[in-house]
C-alpha cells in the first residue's frame, strides 16, 4: 500500500508561502482548494492514502489568527473534507483512505522541537493537550488517524491512550535518528508502546533519513503489526533559518528493501513529491519482491 508524500513541501514547491507558525494549516483558512489539488496529485501519482493538512494545527495556533475554538474545529473538519473530496474525484474505482494527521506537541511550537522531544511535559499533560483536537479529528470522517513524527516515548504513550479512548484506528510513527527516537530512546522500547493496543493498526517511522528506515522497519516488524515507513528526502531542516539543507537521498528503489524487511505501507514525507511517489509506486507494483504491497498485503486496519 502506498501512502502520499510531503503535503506542505509540495505546496511550497507550487509557490505557496508557508513561513508562518501554522505552516500548511494556514491554507485551510486562506486557500483550501490548493490543499485538495495536492491531495489529488498524490492520488494520481499512485498513492492509496491522503494525509490531511493538520500536522501543525493547534487551537493555540488558530487563536493567534483570531479564530475561536469553534472556528478552529471547523477547519479541522474541512481538512478531512478536502482529502475526501480529492479521493471521491478519482474515477478509477480503486479504494483509497484518508488519514487525519496528528502532529506532535513540538510541531505546534514551530521551533523544530518535534525533532528533539523531551518537552518538559508529563504524559498526563501531553494527553490533555492532544485530546481536544484528536476528538475533533476522530469525528470528522477520516478513516484513521496518523499519529506521526513522534519524537519520544512519553508522547507516544499519551497518544496511544487517547486513541484507545476515542475508538478510532490509528498508525503510530516515530521520527528517529539511527536506532533511537529523536529523544534518544531505543526503538525496540518505542515500538513496544503500541504492542498491546488494538487501536494502533500500524507502527513505524516517518520524517527520518531514508538510510535509517530498513533497520527501523525490521525492529518494528517484531511487534506483530503492519509496519509503515515514509521518510523524508534526507535533507536536513534548519529550524532557525527555516530552510532545507544538504543533498536529497530518497530513492524509490530503496522501497524494495523496506518491503523485504517488513514494511507494508510505504511513502514519503517532507520534500518527497508526487513524482517520487509515482516512481515508488511503479517500483513496488512492477516487481514486488514478495507479493504486491498494494493488493497482497493488509492495509491500515482496513479502515472505513
Amino acid at each position: 500500500m502506498i501512502s502520499d508524500g510531503g503535503l506542505a513541501t509540495e505546496l511550497e514547491a507550487r509557490g505557496h508561502d508557508l513561513s508562518g507558525a501554522l505552516w500548511s494549516a494556514r491554507l485551510l483558512l486562506d486557500e483550501p482548494a490548493a490543499i485538495q489539488t495536492v491531495h489529488a496529485a498524490y492520488f494520481r501519482a499512485g498513492a492509496d492514502i491522503a494525509t490531511t493538512a493538520t500536522y501543525q494545527a493547534s487551537f493555540e495556533g488558530f487563536a493567534a489568527r483570531g479564530l475561536t475554538r469553534a472556528q478552529s474545529a471547523r477547519l479541522w473538519r474541512r481538512s478531512v473534507a478536502l482529502a475526501r473530496a480529492a479521493r471521491d474525484g478519482c474515477a478509477d474505482g480503486q479504494r483509497r483512505w484518508v488519514a487525519a494527521s496528528v502532529g506532535p506537541y513540538g510541531a505546534a511550537r514551530a521551533d523544530g522541537s518535534e525533532y528533539r522531544g523531551r518537552y518538559g511535559r508529563t504524559v498526563a499533560e501531553l494527553r490533555a493537550w492532544h485530546r481536544p483536537r484528536m476528538e475533533v479529528l476522530a469525528e470528522a470522517g477520516a478513516d484513521l488517524l496518523a499519529l506521526e513524527t513522534v519524537p519520544d516515548i512519553d508522547e507516544a504513550e499519551a497518544l496511544v491512550d487517547l486513541v484507545h479512548d476515542l475508538g478510532i484506528p490509528a498508525w503510530l510513527s516515530y521520527t528517529i535518528d539511527g536506532a533511537h527516537t529523536r529523544a534518544g530512546q531505543p526503538l525496540a522500547d518505542a515500538f513496544a508502546v503500541a504492542a498491546g493496543s488494538d487501536s494502533i493498526v500500524a507502527i513505524g517511522v516517518n520524517c527520518c533519513a531514508p538510510a535509517d528506515v530498513a533497520a527501523a522497519v525490521e525492529s518494528a516488524s517484531r511487534i506483530g503489526k503492519p509496519v509503515i515507513a515514509y521518510p523524508n528526502s534526507g535533507e536536513g531542516w534548519d529550524a532557525e533559518r527555516r530552510r532545507w539543507t544538504g543533498p536529497a537521498q530518497f530513492a524509490p528503489r530503496q522501497a524494495q528493501e523496506w518491503f523485504a524487511r517488513g514494511a507494508r505501507i510505504i511513502g514519503g514525507c517532507c520534500r518527497v513529491g508526487p513524482a517520487q511517489i509515482a516512481r515508488l509506486a511503479a517500483e513496488l507494483r512492477a516487481t514486488p519482491p514478495h507479493g504486491d504491497p498494494v493488493t497482497g498485503a493488509s492495509g491500515p486496519g482496513a479502515p472505513g
